[in-house]
Parts: structure tokens; sequence; C-alpha cells
């Protein structure tokens, strides 16, 4: 959904395949050090691209690393070279591992720290897939509940039709309220009263109107009313004003349906939450934590742990 930039990078120093190859391709290349990829020496040679020192690089492996790259980076490829260049980079990549590993560097005690902090990390991704990720479900009854608790964003994809009457007091947008209600005409008080010069003698008519045109308070009266409904006075730092919703015409199919899609990544993200707080209470509700030096080393307090679930 969000769209790549197309600088790449914040220096604005241009970033070259290679080096994006070589970076992109970092967790990989931890795993393949610590056995969660690589391949056979033995691999069958119909299958081997290339061999580096007697290291084959696989059509898979390839093929793999490639799906791996950013959209934006397999364009950059393809007009540089194309998938010939990629892998004459995964062949650069690989003579610089056999010269790490030659010098012991995958050795280091700090190799093996940050070794030990990516497993971490892939074992956390994996818990948070299958526990997580993996038990969101909502139905399409509670999907449509939840576009309905949220029907002011899916109006503000609309264009409307509206008109308002500018008055100074509060008092004197009662009165007129209370007129309109008994059954007056709009436009002849917006002609008679309303301090708006630009509207006042269109009967107080504002023509096609998006959200966001004007004041906050008067998007929100608006968003809440239905047509030939008129709002209750809304103060501004113009004065009081008293709105009346014409019309309103979906704006467009795409633009509804971009709105309603972004509710439901909302929806979906809300429940990932809820899983996720349901996974941790449930584990800090069976686990024995002794706090042993923490009060003199970590003095900042972190509020109560959240209460474990009711059985």
């Amino acid at each position: 959904m969000d769209a790549q930039r197309s600088s790449g990078h914040p220096t604005g120093r241009r970033v070259t395949p290679t080096g994006l190859v070589l970076r992109w391709a970092l967790l990989p290349c931890v795993a393949a050090l610590i056995g969660l990829a690589g391949c056979d020496p033995g691999e069958d040679e119909s299958r081997v691209l290339v061999i580096v020192n007697s290291k084959p690089i696989t059509r898979d492996e390839f093929e793999y690393r490639w799906s791996e790259l950013p959209a934006s980076v397999q364009a950059r490829y393809k007009s540089e070279g194309g998938r010939r260049k990629f892998l004459d980079d995964l062949i650069s990549r690989e003579l610089l591992l056999q010269e790490a590993r030659k010098l012991g560097l995958d050795r280091t005690p700090r190799a093996i720290e940050r070794l030990e902090r990516v497993k971490e990390q892939l074992a956390l991704d994996e818990l948070m897939k299958a526990a997580v990720t993996a038990q969101v479900a909502f139905s399409k009854e509670e999907l449509e509940g939840y576009y309905a608790l949220h029907q002011a964003e899916l109006h503000a994809a609309d264009q409307m039709r509206a008109a308002h009457i500018l008055v100074k007091s509060e008092e004197q947008a009662r009165d007129l309220k209370r007129q309109l209600d008994l059954g007056a005409d709009f436009a002849r008080l917006a002609v008679r009263f309303s301090l708006d010069q630009a509207t006042k003698y269109r009967g107080g008519d504002l023509g096609s109107y998006r959200p966001g045109w004007v004041e906050p308070a008067v998007d929100t009266a608006l968003l809440a009313l239905k047509p030939g409904m008129v709002s209750e006075p809304v103060e501004t730092a113009s004065g009081f004003h008293l709105v009346k919703l014409i019309g309103r015409e979906p704006e467009s199919a795409a633009e509804v349906a971009a709105v309603r899609e972004r509710l439901r990544q909302e929806l979906y993200a809300e429940k990932e939450r809820q899983q996720f707080e349901a996974l941790l209470s449930r584990l800090r509700g069976t686990a024995a934590i002794r706090m042993v030096e923490a009060s003199r080393f970590v003095t900042e307090d972190a509020g109560p742990p959240p209460a474990a679930p009711a059985p």
C-alpha cells in the first residue's frame, strides 16, 4: 500500500544494486552461517548456476534471493543489467563471505552474539505467526459491524452538497434552528440573516463540498447528518453555524473501496493486538518471575503487569 521512495537513501547519495543486494541479503547470509540456509555441495549440477571456489549457487537459491528483493530493487536491476547483474552480485557476495570465514570473522564473540540475537528474533517472528497472526479471524458480520461504527470515515469519501447560515451569537442560532424545525425555509433565512457574504445570496449554498474544506467542527456536524437535516449550532472562530446537508454522492467506487480496505486492516490489527495481549497475559499468568536486582537498577515504574484472563 505504501509507495516506495525513489531516492532510496536519506543522504541523497545513489545506492547501487550491489550495495542493496549485500544489505538485503544480510539476514539470509546470517541464517546460512547458523545452519538455516545454504545448499549441499553435492547438489545436482543441473540445478547449479555457478560454482564459486567449490561453493555452488543453485537456481533455487538464486530465485529465493531474487524474490526477497523489494520491487524497487528488482526494477533497478532490470534497468542496469537484469538478473545477470544480480547473479554477478551474488558471486561477489559469496567471495566476500568466504573471505570473512577464512579470517574467522564468523567465530568472533561479537559475531556469535549477533547470530544469537538473529536466532532469537527469528524464533519470535515464528511465534507471532503461529500464535498470533494465524489465530486472527473475524466474520463478515463482524466486519460489517465495524464499518457501521465508522460510517463517518466512509462518508468522508463522499462528495456532499451543503449549505450553512452563519450568525454572531448562539442565541440567534438557536432561534433560527427553532424556526427551521417549525418549517421555515433554510434558503430564505440564510439570505436574511447569514453573515457569510459569499454564500448568503445563494441561500447559504456551499456547493459541492468535501470534508476538510472548512472548520473541522463543521465537518463533524455534516458527517453526522442525513440529507435534508440541519445541525444544532456549531461554534467556530467565525461565529455560530447552522449546517444543512442537501445531498451526498459517493466520490468513486475505488475511493470508497480504499476506505473500506483501510478499515478492514484496522480491524485486523486490533484483533492481532488482542490476540497478542491474550498470549502475553497467559504466559505471564503461568510464569515464575522473580525480581532480583531490578529494584536497584531499574527505577522507572513500568506500571502493573496485565491481569491474567478469566478462566
